[in-house]
């Protein structure tokens, strides 16, 4: 990028910040006709900055910056709607997603149909109780649209369709390929396999599995780099963070 890029009023959301300088920022912000940009937000965490309660997670912006490499400049931010409101496994799970953007997407890349997603997974845990199953639908689609989707129609080397009495162990170049044991890294039934592609999430069995094979798929994706947010949703699950003097995690 070798020319002035100047971009006014563009809906997005803040993916990452980390300080910079003395009183700066960088921002990760995921938006809708640019894709992921990465713009220094000026003087953004000092004591008298207009933006300071403005630039965080969850919160849909405008944003206008220019740039003339990969790392643009900040011109201007404005909230044009309340906080996405969540607790509890919501909101690590609400930064899971942000997470799985930033590693996934490519700056300067539009992906407006990701960005639609986002807003999508993002009103669905609000307020739920089941975040596990809104994360999962999130999953696949993101695969699907970032051109790995998953395949769960048919047998590796075969158009006939999964038979639900069949086991299939998933792998990762091939998709479901049949074998003979019902145990195994990655091994599931057809109807298990056709339950996921149907996304019968209100089948606890389904539900399990499909966290278990995208959990791979994702980890497979990703060069097996471990996501920090999934490990924290964990760790809480299993009790292994302790609460807090006040009683608060």
């Amino acid at each position: 990028m070798t020319s002035t890029r100047r971009v006014h009023q563009q809906p997005g959301y803040i993916l990452h910040h980390r300080p910079f300088r003395d009183t700066s920022q960088i921002l990760d912000i995921v938006t809708r006709d640019h894709g992921k940009i990465a713009v220094v937000a000026r003087g953004s965490r000092g004591a008298k900055s207009r933006l300071a309660g403005v630039l965080r997670p969850f919160l849909p912006l405008q944003v206008s910056w220019v740039s003339k490499s990969d790392l643009g400049t900040l011109t201007g931010a404005e909230a044009i709607g309340p906080p996405i409101g969540m607790l509890g496994d919501a909101i690590f799970s609400a930064f899971y997603v942000n997470e799985l953007l930033l590693h996934f997407l490519h700056r300067y890349d539009p992906q407006p149909e990701i960005f639609a997603l986002y807003e999508e997974v993002m009103g669905a845990l609000i307020g739920t109780v089941d975040v596990a199953a809104s994360l999962r639908s999130f999953e696949l689609e993101l695969l699907r649209l970032l051109g790995y989707a998953v395949n769960l129609d048919h047998a590796s080397g075969s158009t006939e369709p999964l038979d639900g009495e069949r086991y299939y162990q998933y792998q990762m170049e091939k998709g479901p390929v049949t074998v003979d044991r019902t145990e195994g890294a990655l091994v599931f039934s057809g109807s298990i396999l056709m339950g996921i592609a149907e996304q019968c999430f209100e089948d606890t069995e389904v539900l399990r599995a499909a966290n278990r094979l995208l959990r791979e798929i994702i980890g497979f994706h990703l060069g097996g780099k471990e996501l920090k947010s999934r490990k924290v949703l964990m760790e809480l699950h299993r009790g292994r963070i302790a609460p807090s003097k006040n009683g608060k995690e």
